[in-house]
């Protein structure tokens, strides 16, 4: 089975640093397109997690940002492992993310606070997407019957972060694409957080071996908390699948068809995918723990 291919970024090509998120990254071309680069300076498997995160979006037709692995260099020196991605919003197209999205709705939105947002609620995440139109086109062509609104496709994204562990579904890390006056859902982007990429061998070994139910891969998928609350009164945000299943009694046809979509899915597919992923990248102790979560996710929402 053929590794994924590692895309060599010159530094010497940067030619604008992006300011928006917390990691270092910065846009260049290859020629050919206008990439950015984003670091795992941390070594903390954001790269791994960001491209494993879209193979598994293909599969079940959801419209994301491709990503790529990537290393930066300067000359010859190898820098620090990265991905990369295309631009979403070429002009006259812009991107605006969730929190500026939800001011615009209510003017005390706190636009500033990215993390433990009360505010960030299903109810006024759905209200946002009664105003967008579909993604564009081009990233539905594999979307399941059935899908016809936003807040369907958007439904399905809060079934990929409770699939993947991805707990950082926050104001920032969703958006809509706005080209004049009409709005369009963005694709998913910005995965890097999920997969529990940053656990430690170790950590996941134990796990996987463990009799101690409380330490079971099981048990830790049971704690996932998504970046959504049911009310703004809540001190608590909805556990992953929680806010999964309140996102699809809002669009239950979507929902489902999401669902069969994942019941598709087969463990060879997820064992394909994690072992085309270089082992500089991704242990096998990690491959395997990451499977385990998958499938543990995956039965889960089915259940």
């Amino acid at each position: 089975m053929n590794e994924l291919e590692v895309i060599q970024v010159d530094r010497s090509r940067s030619q604008l640093v992006e300011p928006l998120g917390s990691k270092p990254k910065f846009w260049f071309h290859d020629g050919k397109r206008r990439l950015l680069f984003k670091a795992d300076d941390r070594g903390t498997g954001e790269d791994w997690a960001e491209v494993v995160a879209c193979h598994l979006c293909e599969l079940i037709g959801l419209p994301h940002v491709e990503y790529e692995l990537a290393a930066e260099y300067d000359g010859e020196q190898r820098i620090r492992p990265g991905v990369v991605c295309e631009n979403m919003a070429y002009e006259p197209v812009v991107l605006e993310l969730g929190n500026q999205l939800l001011l615009a709705a209510d003017p005390q939105y706190p636009l500033a606070q990215r993390f433990k947002v009360r505010q960030h609620t299903v109810e006024a995440v759905c209200d946002i997407m009664a105003h967008l139109a579909l993604p564009p086109d081009e990233l539905m062509g594999n979307a399941p019957a059935g899908v016809e609104s936003a807040l369907d496709v958007f439904t399905g994204y809060v079934m990929l972060d409770a699939w993947i562990a991805n707990q950082d579904r926050h104001h920032e890390n969703w958006g809509a694409l706005r080209d004049g006056r009409k709005l369009r859902l963005s694709p998913t982007f910005d995965h890097g957080a999920a997969l529990a990429r940053n656990l430690l061998d170790i950590e996941r070994n134990e796990r996987l071996k463990t009799k101690d139910r409380n330490r079971t891969v099981v048990a830790f998928a049971g704690r996932g908390r998504s970046a959504f609350y049911a009310t703004p009164e809540d001190s608590r945000a909805l556990e992953l699948r929680e806010a999964f299943q309140t996102f699809a009694r809002r669009a239950p046809g979507a929902a489902q068809a999401w669902l069969d979509r994942l019941r598709g899915v087969n463990q060879s597919e997820m064992t394909r995918i994690l072992e085309r992923v270089p082992r500089e990248r991704m242990s096998d102790t990690c491959k395997q723990f990451t499977l385990e979560l998958l499938l543990t996710n995956q039965q889960r929402l089915l259940e």
